[in-house]
This record gives C-alpha cells, sequence and structure tokens, in this order.
C-alpha cells in the first residue's frame, strides 16, 4: 500500500457520530426511516413532515444536542415551498431538517419559543417566499422594506419585476 493511500484511509473519517445521529432520529421517528441521510461529513438531512417538524426540531435540540440553529433556508419548488432548518451541534455536526410548505395556507408553526433569533430566518421566507409562518410574533419587515407591496414575493419563480406597480410621479 503505497503512503498515499494510507494517508487517505486515515484521513477518511467513520462517520459514527453522524451515524448515531440518524440512528436515533429513526428510533424516535420510525417514519422517518430511509429519510434520514448522511450527506458527507458532518452533514446530516432528514425529510420531516410540516406537522411533525417541531416534534423531530425539539427532539434534536434537546435530546441529540443541537442547540444552534445557524438559518433557515427558503426556496420555490413550483407547487410548493420548500423549508430547510440548519442546525448545529457542539461537535461540529449541521443537521438539515427539510420539510414542505404550501404556497396558499398555512404553512408551519414558527420556532421561535425554541430559537428566539429564528424570527429574522422566519420573517425572511415570508418576506421573499411567501411562507405563512404560523404564530410568527408582530414584528417589522425583513429584509424588504415596508413599503413593498403586499403580495409580491420576488424570490418565487413565477414572479417577475415588471408585477411591481411603480408609483407615477405627478399623476
Amino acid at each position: 500500500m503505497s503512503s498515499e493511500n494510507n494517508a487517505e484511509t486515515a484521513a477518511t473519517p467513520a462517520l459514527e457520530s453522524e451515524k448515531l445521529v440518524q440512528q436515533r432520529l429513526e428510533a424516535a421517528f420510525p417514519e422517518l426511516s430511509g429519510k434520514v441521510t448522511i450527506q458527507r461529513v458532518r452533514r446530516v438531512w432528514a425529510e420531516v413532515s410540516m406537522e411533525r417538524l417541531h416534534d423531530v426540531l425539539t427532539h434534536a435540540k434537546d435530546q441529540l444536542n443541537f442547540p444552534m440553529l445557524c438559518t433557515i433556508t427558503g426556496t420555490d419548488e413550483t407547487t410548493h415551498l420548500g423549508l430547510m432548518y440548519h442546525l448545529a451541534s457542539d461537535s461540529g455536526i449541521v443537521l438539515t431538517l427539510v420539510t414542505t410548505a404550501p404556497k396558499d395556507g398555512p404553512g408551519p408553526q414558527t420556532v421561535t419559543p425554541y430559537f428566539p433569533h429564528a424570527d429574522l430566518y422566519e420573517r425572511e421566507v415570508v418576506d421573499l417566499l411567501g411562507v405563512n409562518i404560523q404564530g410568527l410574533p408582530e414584528g417589522s419587515r425583513y429584509p424588504l422594506p415596508d413599503g413593498w407591496p403586499e403580495g409580491q414575493f420576488p424570490l418565487r419563480k413565477d414572479w417577475t419585476r415588471d408585477m411591481l406597480e411603480v408609483p407615477k410621479e405627478n399623476a
């Protein structure tokens, strides 16, 4: 065996911590069986229904030691909206909980009871994608300006700039 191969073998992590997260999630939530994947070193993804998001999120936070919400990523998947909640552990593993929400209708409950700073992330997906976060505390818009037209979500695939009504001066 060459010294290059020895170095590669030594540098290849066993993914034991990631496998443990996967096993513990699937044991606690049997419906996640086959829906928890190890993407790469320190990256675990779980596809979670919107209805079970809070249960899985609080379990990850309280039982699996994922105390930090890094961000929430929103996507337009054409027929629905995608949400990814990125949680970090003290050991450096990032657990991404992936869920979907309807474009029209109620979305997931706010996660601010568990992560008070999440209001900014939630306001961002509300403003830019139109996710209807249930129970989001009152507050100012973010990141769009207060004068931005209601119902205009600039990160939706069907949105175009010409959808904005530009006020005409001296009309």
